[in-house]
C-alpha cells in the first residue's frame, strides 16, 4: 500500500509519488517541473539563492506563530534545497514563478520586490535575486496584511529588513542597494501574492491520506500512530525539519532508510504554557519556539535573531537541534541553563529526563530503542525578578553562522549574594554541559569582581576545549571567560551595564 505526497504547485494540485522521500523540493522543481527559476547554490540551506515560500493553514500552527498570516493562510520562506518532498503534502509550494500571477508572457506586472530591486540596482550576477525576491515577497505580504487591519501601521526598519534577510547571501551587489529596495518596496500596495482560493484548496487537501510507502516513508498524523510506529521501527529515521539531516543527503550522499516524519503529528505543533512550564512540542519550529521563549525572557532575543536565518528557522525544529546533540548547537546551553527537562515517549509510556542529562558523549544521548523526543518543557519559575536569563553566541559572521562558543546563564541573586547559577556551555567539550567548577565559586558568594575572577579560574578547569578551523583552544577559554564577564558587568548589583552596551553589532538599529 502506498499514497502520494499531495500539495497544491501553481494553484492547482499535484501528486508526486513517495517512493524517493528524500528528494528535495529544489531537484523537483528543476528536474521533473523545468521551473528553474529557484537556484541552487550551496545545497546545505545557507545562501538562499533556492528561497521558496510554504503556505498552510494557519490553524495547524501554535499560537503565536511567527509565520506570515494573510488571506487567510499562514507563509514561511524556507530553503528548498534541503527541504524533502513529503514535508509538503497538505500544503502550497510558490516560487519567484508565481510572483507574474498567471499572466501572459511579456504583460506581467513586477511584484513591487521585483521592481524595487531592478529600481534600487540590487542584483548585478543575479543568481541570487529569486531568493532575495522570495524573501521580501514574504515580508511585503506581511506588511500589507498587516495594514488590513492597521492602516497606520509602520513599516519595519532597516535593522528589522536585514535580519529578515540574515539567511540569503549576495556576494556581488552588497545589502545596501538591497536594503534600499527592501525600503522601497513597502511603500507600493500591490500586486500582492496569488493567494487567492489557497485556503479553501488546502482544506479539501486535507482529507487526502498521507503519503506513505510501506517499508520507506510513513507520515503520521497523530501522536498514538508516531508511537506505535517508532515501537515497531525502531531504526526508522525521525524526520521534522531536515535542516541537519537534509545535508546528509545534499553533501554526504547518504542514504537515510526508512522514514517517520513529525510534521503533520498535530500534537507535536503545540507551544502549551502551563502555571509552571513552557512546554514546546517537537515539530514546532525553532522560530516559532525562540519567539516563545524570547517573550518570557526577552534577554534571549539576541541568540533567536542570531540562530541561523529565517528560511532554516521557519523550517527546522529546537527539539530537533537539542536531539542531534552537537557540541555546537545553540539550543542546548540556552535550555540548560534554564533548567529545561525532556520528555521522552516509548509506546504508551513517558518518563522526564533533565536536558544536562541526555547528552552522554559526543553525538551519543540517553534515547532507548524505539524511544523519542515529544517536548522540551522550560520551568518558569525563572520568571522571577531575582533571576536573570542569558544567551551568548560567538562565530565569525553575525548572520546564520556556526558557532565557535555558545553560552547559556541563569542567575538568581538574594541581596548582593549569589543564590543560584547556571552556567552552560557549548563548543568547549564533546557535549555541551556545565561548568560545574565555576558555578561552585559563585554559589553564596558576594557578586564582586573577586568573585567573577575566582569563577573565571574555576571555568578554565571545567573545560579542555579543542582547536579547529573555526577557533583555537585558546581563544575558546578566553572567549568563554569574557562571556562569563559580560554576566557580572550586566548583573552585578553596582552600576550594572545594559547588557546591549556589551554586543557589537554594526548593523543599523531597526
Amino acid at each position: 500500500m502506498s499514497a502520494p505526497i499531495r500539495f497544491l504547485f501553481r494553484g492547482q494540485p499535484v501528486a508526486v509519488p513517495a517512493d524517493t522521500p528524500t528528494r528535495t523540493v529544489l531537484q523537483w522543481l528543476r528536474e521533473d517541473r523545468q521551473a528553474c527559476g529557484t537556484k541552487e547554490g550551496c545545497a546545505e540551506g545557507d545562501c538562499g539563492a533556492c528561497t521558496v515560500l510554504v503556505a498552510e493553514l494557519p490553524e495547524t500552527l501554535p499560537e503565536g506563530s511567527q509565520a506570515v498570516r494573510s488571506a487567510g493562510v499562514a507563509l514561511r520562506p524556507v530553503n528548498a534545497c534541503i527541504r524533502f518532498l513529503p514535508s509538503l503534502h497538505g500544503k502550497a509550494l510558490l516560487t519567484v514563478e508565481d510572483l507574474a500571477g498567471g499572466a501572459p508572457a511579456g504583460t506581467q506586472t513586477l511584484h513591487p520586490a521585483q521592481q524595487a530591486l531592478v529600481d534600487c540596482h540590487g542584483a548585478q550576477c543575479g543568481f541570487c535575486t529569486p531568493g532575495f525576491v522570495m524573501t521580501l515577497a514574504a515580508v511585503h505580504e506581511a506588511h500589507q496584511a498587516h495594514q488590513d487591519n492597521n492602516p497606520t501601521a509602520c513599516a519595519p526598519g532597516r535593522g528589522a529588513l536585514a535580519d529578515a534577510l540574515a539567511g540569503n547571501l549576495c556576494r556581488c551587489t552588497g545589502y545596501r542597494p538591497i536594503l534600499d529596495a527592501a525600503q522601497q518596496m513597502l511603500a507600493q500596495t500591490g500586486p500582492r501574492l496569488p493567494l487567492a482560493g489557497l485556503r479553501d484548496q488546502l482544506l479539501a487537501l486535507q482529507a487526502a491520506p498521507a503519503p506513505s510507502v510501506e517499508g520507506l516513508v510513513h507520515v503520521p498524523r497523530d501522536l498514538a500512530s508516531l508511537a506505535r510506529l517508532r515501537a515497531d521501527k525502531p531504526e526508522a529515521r525521525l524526520v521534522a525539519g531536515a535542516t541537519d539531516v537534509g545535508l546528509w543527503v545534499t553533501k554526504q550522499m547518504r542514504p537515510l532508510g526508512e522514514l517517520i516524519f513529525l510534521g503533520d503529528v498535530a500534537e507535536l505543533r503545540r507551544i502549551e504554557a502551563t502555571a509552571t512550564a513552557l512546554r514546546i512540542g517537537a515539530a514546532v519550529t525553532l522560530e516559532d519556539a525562540w519567539a516563545a521563549l524570547v517573550a518570557r525572557w526577552p534577554a534571549l532575543h539576541e541568540m533567536h535573531r542570531r540562530f541561523a536565518g529565517p528560511p532554516v528557522r521557519h523550517a527546522g525544529t529546537l527539539v530537533g537541534n537539542l536531539a542531534n546533540g552537537s557540541p555546537i548547537g545553540d539550543g542546548p546551553p540556552v535550555l540548560i541553563a534554564l533548567g529545561a527537562e525532556l520528555l521522552l515517549r516509548r509506546g504508551e509510556a513517558q518518563r522526564r529526563l533533565p536536558l544536562q542529562d541526555f547528552y552522554l558523549d559526543y553525538m551519543k544521548n540517553a534515547l532507548q530503542p524505539g524511544e523519542f523526543v515529544e517536548a522540551v518543557e522550560v520551568p518558569l519559575q525563572t520568571l522571577g525578578a531575582s533571576w536573570v536569563a542569558q544567551a551568548h553566541k560567538i562565530s565569525k559572521r553575525l548572520d546564520c553562522d556556526i558557532s565557535a562558543v555558545s553560552a547559556g546563564f541563569a542567575l538568581r541573586l538574594e541581596g548582593e549574594r549569589v543564590a543560584e547559577a547556571r552556567l552552560a556551555y557549548g563548543g568547549m567539550a564533546a557535549t555541551v554541559r556545565r561548568a560545574a567548577g565555576a558555578e561552585a565559586a559563585l554559589l553564596g558568594q558576594p557578586w564582586t569582581e573577586a568573585t567573577l575572577r575566582a569563577a573565571q579560574a574555576a571555568l578554565a578547569r571545567d573545560y579542555t576545549p579543542l582547536t579547529d578551523l573555526r577557533a583555537s583552544a585558546d581563544y575558546r577559554r578566553a572567549t568563554a571567560a569574557a562571556l562569563l564577564e559580560r554576566l557580572w558587568l550586566s548583573t552585578r548589583p553596582h552600576d550594572p551595564v545594559p547588557l546591549e552596551q556589551l554586543r557589537v553589532d554594526l548593523r543599523t538599529p531597526a
